[in-house]
C-alpha cells in the first residue's frame, strides 16, 4: 500500500552483518538528555527513536499522543518519531540499530525473519488489517469476488494480499494495472476499482464526489497484523525494562488517541499538510473499530496472538512467498502475547 513495501525487503540480506555493528548505540543513549556534567534526573531519561513506515497520519496517532501527552515521559523515555515515506527501509533501520523501534507489517516481519533478521514484534496497532479494495457503488458488487469479475483494478505488484486474492479468485476476468497512489482514475472511471487503506483513499474519493464501496481483504481470510512495533532481540536482552516501558507508554498513547484524537491530529496536521483537519478526523473514526476490538477490550490494546502469527506464516508458505514459516517460539515473547492484565488501559 502506498509504496511501503517496494524495495524494503530486497536489502534484508545485508542486515544480519550490519546489525552487529550497531550494538553500542543503546549504551550511548542511556544518558539521553544529560549535558556536560548533567543532572541525575536527566540521566534517567532514555532517548530512543521510533521509525514510522509512512508519513504522519491517524494510523500513527497513538504514538504522537504518547509523546505529546506525556505517556513516554511518565515511563522514563524521550522518543523521537521519524516520519516515513516511499522506500524508507524501516526494517533495516531497526535491524542495524539506527533506531530502537520501528513500524512494519506482519508479513514484512515474517519475511525478514525467514531471511535471518532477528526482529521481534511488541505491539500490533491494527487487529484487523486496513487493507481493502474499493469499487464504485454503481457496480453493485457484494464483495471482492464480484469486483474481480469485470472491469479494471489497480494493485501494487508483489503484495501478499494481492497474491492471496489471485489464488482465491483468479485475475482472469479483470484487467490488473499498477496502483499509482491516488484516486484520480477511480473518480473518473466507474469501471475502475483499486486497492486502498480504509482510512485513506475512500475518504479522498468521497471528498471528490465519488461513492465508493469498500471491502476489507481481512474478510477474505488474509488478515496480518498491521502497524506492528518491532525491535531487535538485542535491545530486548539488554534493555528489557526499557522495551516494556515503551510498550506500556504506546498502549496509553493509543488509549488517549482513541478517546480523543483531536490533539494528536493537530500535531500530525502540521507535519503532514496534504491532509486537512476533516480528513484526519474521518480517518481516525474509520480506523477505530480496526484497532479496538472485543479481544483488545479484554487483552489490552496492541495484543497479539500466537494463532494469528501461525496462520500468517502458513499462508505466506501457501502463496510461495516463504519456503518455511518462522516458528512462533523463535520470535514471540510471552510478555507481549498474553493479556495485558487490565484490558485496554
Amino acid at each position: 500500500m502506498r509504496g511501503r513495501l517496494v524495495g524494503l525487503l530486497g536489502s534484508l540480506v545485508l542486515l544480519v552483518v550490519a546489525g552487529a555493528c550497531s550494538r553500542s548505540k543503546e549504551g550511548a543513549q542511556q544518558a539521553g538528555g544529560s549535558d556536560a556534567g548533567g543532572t541525575q534526573a536527566a540521566a534517567q531519561v532514555a532517548r530512543v527513536k521510533l521509525a514510522l513506515n509512512w508519513v504522519p497520519e491517524p494510523e500513527f496517532g497513538g504514538f504522537y499522543a504518547a509523546r505529546d501527552q506525556g505517556a513516554f515521559k511518565r515511563h522514563g523515555l524521550e522518543v523521537e518519531i521519524l516520519g516515513g515515506g516511499v522506500g524508507v527501509p524501516v526494517l533495516q533501520m531497526v535491524a542495524t540499530g539506527q533506531v530502537e523501534f520501528g513500524i512494519v507489517g506482519g508479513d514484512e516481519l515474517l519475511t525478514a525473519r525467514a531471511r535471518g533478521v532477528d526482529l521481534i514484534p511488541l505491539f500490533a496497532v491494527y487487529q484487523t488489517s486496513p487493507q481493502a479494495i474499493m469499487v464504485h457503488a454503481s457496480r453493485g458488487a457484494k464483495g471482492i469476488q464480484d469486483v474481480l469479475s469485470s472491469g479494471t483494478i489497480a494493485l501494487e505488484p508483489g503484495l501478499p494480499y494481492a497474491a492471496w486474492l489471485k489464488k482465491k479468485y483468479g485475475f482472469d476476468k479483470v484487467k490488473v494495472v499498477p496502483y499509482d497512489g491516488g484516486v484520480a482514475q477511480f473518480v473518473t472511471n466507474k469501471d475502475f476499482a483499486q486497492q486502498c487503506f480504509i482510512t485513506s483513499e475512500p475518504i479522498a474519493a468521497r471528498r471528490q464526489g465519488a461513492d465508493p464501496v469498500v471491502f476489507l481483504v481481512a474478510d477474505e481470510g488474509f488478515n496480518p497484523y498491521s502497524a506492528v512495533v518491532v525491535t531487535r532481540r538485542e535491545m530486548w536482552k539488554e534493555q528489557p525494562e526499557r522495551v516494556k516501558n515503551f510498550v506500556a507508554a504506546v498502549r496509553e498513547g493509543w488509549r488517549a488517541y482513541l478517546d480523543n484524537p483531536a490533539p494528536a491530529n493537530a500535531v500530525m496536521g502540521k507535519l503532514n499538510t496534504t491532509l486537512d483537519a476533516e480528513t484526519f478526523a474521518a480517518a481516525a473514526q474509520a480506523q477505530k473499530p480496526l484497532i479496538e476490538t472485543e479481544e483488545t477490550r479484554t487483552q489490552g490494546l496492541g495484543f497479539m496472538s500466537r494463532t494469528r502469527w501461525e496462520t500468517l506464516g502458513r499462508q505466506l508458505v501457501e502463496l510461495g512467498l516463504l519456503e518455511k514459516a518462522p516458528a512462533p517460539d523463535e520470535f514471540l515473547l510471552p510478555e507481549f502475547t498474553q493479556a495485558a492484565g487490565k484490558g485496554s488501559p
